[in-house]
Order: C-alpha cells, then sequence, then structure tokens
C-alpha cells in the first residue's frame, strides 16, 4: 500500500511541478538570450554609427580643389574624374589591372591625407598637379595626345575601370588614412622613410622586398661626369670643400641603409647624405655605386625614386603573378586595413 502511495505521489511531482521547473528554466534561457540580442544589436547600432561618421568624414573630399601649377588656377573637380588623370600620369596605361587599381587605391588614399593635413598649404586647393609637391595629373586630352592613336581609347576604358571598380576605396592605419608614398622603382627593396627624410618614420612604411622589378627600364641606369664636374656639382653647394682625385679615397661609401641604399658618402672632407648625393648629381635613386676611370666617374644607379612606400613597377610584377591589388597593398604598407566610404 506504501508503495502505490509513493508511486501516486511521485506521478503527482511530475504531473505538477516539473513543467514549473523547465518553465523557469526556459524564461532564464530565453531572458539571456534576449540580453545577448539586446547586446548584439546596440554593438550593430555603435558600428553602422562609427562608419556612418566614417562616411561624412571623407565624402566632404568627394569634390576637391586642384591647383594647376602651370597658370595657377584652382579647379573644383570629382575626387574619382581627378583620379583618371592622376592614375593615368603616374602609372604606364599597359600596366597590369590589379597594380593600376593598387595605384588608384594608393592616389585616393594620398589625396585624402593630403587635404586633411596640408590645410593651407595650397591657399584655396586641396591639392596641387606637380609629382615633386604632391602627385602628377594630366588632363584626359593631354593624356590622350600622348598614346598611339589606336590605343586612347582602350588605355583610357583601363584607367577609369581601375579609379571606377576601386570607388571610394581608402587605405587606413589605426582608423585614419595613411601617407601612401609611392614611387617608381625600388630596385627589389623599398626603403623606411626615416632614411630617407628623417624623422621617427611611420610604422606601416616598413623595408619590403619585391622579386621581378629587374625586368623593368626603371631598375637600372647610369651618369657619367668627369672630375671637373664632379667637383664643380660639389662646391655649387659646398664652396669650401677640400676635395682632390689625387687621394685614391677620395669617395667613399661609409654606410648603407637597411633598402641597400646609400647612407653616407664621403667627398674628401665632407659627409652627405645618399639622398643628398642623390640630389647633387641628378641621379635616379640613392642606390648607386662610384666607378673611377681614367678622369670619369660613373655612378651606377640602381632602381628609381625615393623607395619609399609602394613601387609601381613592384606593383606591375605582383600583378603578373596572380596577386591582388588588395594583396599588392598589403605587401607594401605594414598593418593596414582597405577601408570603403
Amino acid at each position: 500500500m506504501k508503495k502505490v502511495i509513493l508511486i501516486f505521489m511521485g506521478f503527482i511531482f511530475l504531473c505538477f511541478f516539473l513543467p514549473i521547473v523547465f518553465t523557469n528554466s526556459f524564461k532564464e534561457v530565453s531572458s539571456i538570450n534576449q540580453n545577448n540580442q539586446m547586446e548584439t544589436n546596440i554593438i550593430e547600432k555603435q558600428q553602422d554609427k562609427e562608419m556612418e561618421e566614417q562616411n561624412q568624414k571623407y565624402t566632404q573630399y568627394n569634390t576637391i580643389s586642384l591647383l594647376h601649377t602651370k597658370d595657377g588656377s584652382i579647379e573644383q573637380i570629382d575626387l574619382e574624374e581627378y583620379l583618371y588623370g592622376v592614375v593615368s600620369a603616374e602609372m604606364p596605361a599597359d600596366f597590369e589591372m590589379e597594380a593600376l587599381k593598387a595605384q588608384a587605391i594608393v592616389a585616393r588614399t594620398y589625396t585624402i591625407y593630403k587635404a586633411m593635413t596640408n590645410q593651407g598649404k595650397h591657399n584655396n586647393a586641396t591639392i596641387c598637379d606637380s609629382s615633386a609637391c604632391c602627385q602628377a595629373w594630366i588632363s584626359k586630352e593631354d593624356r590622350q595626345n600622348r598614346w598611339e592613336n589606336n590605343l586612347r581609347q582602350s588605355n583610357w576604358e583601363k584607367i577609369v575601370e581601375a579609379v571606377n571598380t576601386t570607388k571610394g576605396e581608402i587605405i587606413t592605419y589605426n582608423g585614419e588614412p595613411i601617407n601612401a608614398f609611392f614611387h617608381s622603382n625600388s630596385g627589389g627593396t623599398t626603403e623606411a622613410p626615416i632614411n630617407v627624410w628623417g624623422g621617427s618614420g611611420y610604422p606601416y612604411l616598413q623595408s619590403v622586398q619585391t622579386s621581378g622589378e629587374d625586368a623593368y627600364s626603371q631598375y637600372q641606369s647610369e651618369v657619367t661626369l668627369t672630375q671637373e664636374e664632379v667637383i664643380e656639382k660639389l662646391k655649387e653647394k659646398y664652396p669650401e670643400i677640400d676635395f682632390s682625385f689625387d687621394d685614391e679615397n677620395a669617395i667613399q661609401i661609409k654606410e648603407y641603409t637597411e633598402g641597400g641604399r646609400v647612407k653616407t658618402i664621403s667627398f674628401g672632407n665632407v659627409n652627405l647624405s645618399g639622398v643628398e648625393a642623390r640630389t647633387i648629381f641628378g641621379l635616379r635613386s640613392a642606390n648607386f655605386t662610384v666607378n673611377r676611370i681614367e678622369d670619369k666617374i660613373t655612378f651606377a644607379v640602381i632602381g628609381y625614386g625615393h623607395g619609399v612606400g609602394m613601387s609601381q613597377t613592384g606593383a606591375d610584377s605582383l600583378a603578373r603573378q596572380g596577386k591582388s591589388c588588395e594583396e599588392i597593398i598589403h605587401h607594401f604598407y605594414t598593418g593596414v586595413e582597405i577601408v570603403s566610404f
């Protein structure tokens, strides 16, 4: 009889108390899920807000003021249209499409960076069309006139495609546009900016190696001067220089940079940086050797440009190896993100 009573009480417990337990457990789980969903919604809204703020931050530069250095005029021009002129001026149209797209992203980033940091440099203009100051730019008409007739249309369409397919894309580091330096040919190894301009440099501009750059005409060059011309050029900058070619050690390369360029070179009693020597003697880069043959001095030069940031021939070489524009950018700029606005 007791066993029957126990069984009956157990049945009552199962029927009345377990549903309450399960219901409470379900409510607790449901409450947790609701809280998690609310947190997710808050995070997503915050991300959307940050994205909207970012878009507003950069869309003000969808139209820029371009200073034409030849006549001093200022033109209001759409950013993407401006980039057609930059990419066509800065990179050969017969380069691979992925290299051209990388150049478009780099040029757009450089433009935004200059617009944000060079306030007042060009008075009322955002940027100028000089490669010596900002980046090169050329009009569609002038650019097409320099191409062969049968290539004008296809070349221009290729440039436009490179810009349009990357519309609004820029490179950032820690959420800010980078100073997207670029140059023609690194000679196989890019340079840290501290070795070119001094200062503390930029963490995203490191020395990197790129294969295949020796296949381009920009890779190798020579400048040959007479001894008299060398002395004359040095005395223009250092009139008190004590320098004579009678001394076999009159010219000595004393130190190289991590990128293989000349860091310090001595001419008699004067020490020059490789960058300064490049300027004085009109060399394509600071990666050079010096050879004396009779009364002639030959500078054998590797690479073209300052060597910082993206190498354009390096970008084309990587594109020919099957790399995408994103992979090219991450190769030359360390720890960066590509974002859209």
